[in-house]
């Protein structure tokens, strides 16, 4: 029976007591190891940490940065956000362990340091096997990658043009310095794709979303043949865009024909690095020799990649099931290994940064007055804003970036 005065265990000198006084302060002994750990690795910028019996901590604030606060409700937070990385994160925030008034600039600070704080952060034991589990099961083989596209791109158009643009425009718009207008910031993004294929007589678009790009080449005189395997998405585009425009459900891999110019928008964040090779051999395939072809992608930090690629993030798991951002290196590479000459390069990360802010302040407003479709429940959208925000902060950090590339067939 337990009197209640804690545990006994037997060594050789004796009995020795174990309340549950001592348990705690041993969990309390190894959270705080985990803080040491997390104030070290913040070289730039600074935390303002509340810890749960309510004393504050200031970690980093050594050299300039971003500034955020966080404050710790349990130790179990901590503990399992440094555990199961992201994903830790994420369902301890959820759990209420943690949370923060600004969530977007505490992620930037993270990401700022993601160097130096790669052991925190990064899910390890069985957390960083069940990753590599996951990404085997979401492979982006023809018949998974349909099942991973609808996961994402099939929760309706409803839902969708709730906080989007009027274009239905679902990657990063390119805004002009004090411009807060999404609508033409998406406009002068898709001006800014068009361009660099400009001249072009026939054009395949890869991964099409709503058709706003298609609609923007077919204005200009071009013939565009545009494929998805988004139904939702297709369906959409057939019924608002022009009928001039050949919409297709195909994948990448089948495409054939030949075309003067190729355009893809953020789409190869669905192929997964296996596949890296076959979506440059479809390229080289399709294209015209001189052809070009331009590409908006997301990259993460080469010096990070490897351990980015060993499990399953937070967006992985419960967002884009197959997705992988590229190694820009390695993708540069494999586009040479198929005579594909890599030329004028744009980043421009902070301007998805004001993107994904604009989303969250759409988003919340749809929310707040009841524009969602039915079936989408308060935790559905707590996880959403946790993903914007938290992509918020990846490009505002420098963790992730954002680009556009033209690739001439040589």
């Amino acid at each position: 029976m337990n009197s209640g005065r804690g545990t006994e265990l037997t060594h050789a000198g004796g009995p020795v007591a174990l309340d549950a006084g001592w348990l705690a302060r041993l969990w309390v002994g190894s959270a705080r190891r985990l803080l040491r750990g997390f104030d070290a690795g913040i070289v730039q910028g600074s935390i303002d940490l509340t810890l749960p019996d309510g004393s504050r901590q200031r970690l980093g604030g050594r050299n300039p940065g971003i500034a955020a606060q966080l404050t710790l409700n349990n130790w179990s937070g901590l503990v399992r956000g440094a555990s199961a990385g992201s994903v830790g994160l994420f369902k301890s925030w959820e759990a209420g362990e943690w949370d923060s008034a600004d969530l977007a600039g505490l992620f930037a600070v993270l990401a700022a340091n993601s160097a130096h704080l790669s052991k925190q952060l990064r899910a390890r034991g069985p957390w960083r096997l069940g990753g590599r589990v996951l990404h085997c099961l979401h492979r982006n083989s023809r018949s998974g990658a349909r099942r991973n596209i609808h996961a994402h791109y099939d929760l309706g158009n409803d839902f969708y043009a709730a906080w989007l643009d009027p274009e239905m425009v679902y990657s990063s718009a390119r805004f002009q310095p004090g411009e807060p207008d999404l609508a033409a910031a998406q406009r002068r993004k898709l001006d800014s794709v068009a361009d660099r294929v400009a001249g072009a007589h026939n054009v395949l678009e890869i991964g099409c979303g709503w058709g706003a790009l298609a609609q923007r080449l077919a204005e200009s005189g071009m013939a565009v043949t545009a494929i998805s395997l988004s139904d939702a998405q297709l369906d959409w585009a057939r019924a608002n865009r022009p009928s001039a425009i050949d919409f297709c459900k195909q994948d990448y891999r089948d495409a054939q024909g030949q075309f003067d110019a190729i355009v893809s928008v953020e789409m190869v964040e669905a192929v997964g690095q296996e596949y890296w090779d076959a979506f440059f051999a479809a390229v080289a395939r399709c294209l015209k020799p001189g052809g070009r072809a331009a590409i908006q992608y997301i990259a993460i930090r080469d010096d990070l990649f490897e351990a980015y690629a060993q499990s399953a993030d937070f967006i992985q798991t419960y967002i884009f099931p197959g997705g992988m951002l590229v190694s820009e290196s390695r993708f540069r590479a494999l586009a040479a290994l198929h005579g594909l000459d890599w030329q004028d390069q744009i980043d421009f990360p902070l301007d998805y940064a004001e993107t994904l802010r604009i989303w969250l302040e759409k988003f919340d407003l749809a929310v707040s007055q009841g524009r969602l479709p039915d079936g989408f429940d308060h935790r559905f959208v707590r996880m959403w804003r946790f993903y914007l925000m938290y992509c918020e902060g990846g490009f505002r950090g420098g963790l992730i970036t954002v680009a556009q590339v033209t690739l001439i067939l040589e």
